[in-house]
């Protein structure tokens, strides 16, 4: 089968390469990211490997041969699913990688901020040896940390701020109990958003939109901070930046943004009680190389005509 990587921004292909050949395949690396530049030089592809590249209806239809999509990544924003599945095209993601990287950076984000780790960092270097810049800091075994999203990435998130003796409420309507949880306090969004020290959000972007936006902020205490390590568009960055602005939450950690990258001028950047990372929590050199294993185990699966491991849509199969 023909396949093409459409966009990559690794380092190098060798782990796709040596996977593939063992296969007796082979790929192309495009560096296709638009419609028109994946039509342009994918023309007979069968199968995808995709990061950024947008594979919409129109890709679909210029490029009748394509069968498989599988995405470098958890999120599916840049697939048109729905498309796919009429045309027949199976669409895969990696759901399963870097899960303890992002919970990782969830946590640390979380430590920092309820610390108040930045502030103090630069007080003290501007030689300013007082602590009670920070003042009020309360133990953490005697704060609430709220999550919103109880999958795989929440539940890794829940397993370590339970270590640091956090009481844990959750928020999520599919999630079913998982034994060995149970310090999960399931709750309704409106009581997570008024009882929570700190707010963690780990859903999707689908359905979740301006989950937090000026009301939501509204109804927070003004000692709560709120990281997001999911997806951009959740947090209304507009509202967020009058909360911090105003004083109505203590700080914010994101990692995710609704434009990325983020503009040089955005308003966020004057907050010295925001953290913000370039979508990159899911990184390690292992979870790099997680993720690029998994993808190129995914396409010899299909062409080997067994069941792909990771699918994201039901379509039938292409002859």
């Amino acid at each position: 089968m023909k396949i093409y990587v459409t966009d990559c921004d690794h380092a190098d292909m060798n782990i796709e390469k040596k996977i593939f050949e063992e296969a007796g395949l082979s790929f192309e690396h495009c560096k296709a990211v638009t419609e028109d530049e994946v039509i342009r030089s994918c023309p007979d592809g069968e199968i995808f490997l995709v990061q950024y590249a947008h594979i919409t209806e129109k890709v679909m239809e210029n490029i009748p041969s394509l069968k498989l999509i599988v995405r470098y990544g958890v999120g599916v924003d840049t697939v048109d699913l729905e498309a796919a599945a009429r045309h027949g095209i199976q669409v895969c993601n990696v759901p399963d990688y870097g899960m303890n990287e992002v919970a990782d950076q969830a946590a640390a984000m979380l430590l920092a901020l309820k610390r108040k780790l930045m502030v103090m960092n630069r007080y003290t270097r501007e030689e300013k040896w007082d602590y009670t810049k920070a003042i009020p800091i309360h133990r953490f075994s005697e704060q609430t940390v709220g999550i919103v999203g109880l999958g795989r990435i929440g539940r890794c998130f829940a397993s370590r701020v339970h270590a640091f003796g956090f009481r844990i409420l959750g928020y999520d309507p599919v999630y079913k109990e998982i034994p060995g949880m149970d310090y999960i306090q399931m709750t309704d969004f409106g009581t997570l958003l008024e009882e929570s020290d700190a707010i963690s959000v780990h859903c999707p972007a689908d359905g979740n939109r301006n989950l937090f936006a000026e009301e939501q902020f509204r109804r927070m205490k003004k000692e709560s901070v709120i990281i997001n390590v999911s997806r951009g568009g959740i947090i209304n960055e507009r509202a967020l930046d009058q909360a911090l602005r105003e004083g109505r939450i203590a700080g914010a950690g994101m990692d995710c943004l609704e434009k990325e990258p983020m503009e040089a001028g955005s308003p966020l950047l004057r907050h010295e009680n925001l953290i913000v990372t370039p979508h990159m929590a899911w990184y390690s050199e292992e979870a790099a190389k997680e993720l690029k294993r998994k993808v190129a185990e995914e396409a010899v699966r299909f062409v080997k005509g067994e069941a792909v491991r990771y699918p994201v849509n039901q379509a039938g199969r292409k002859k």
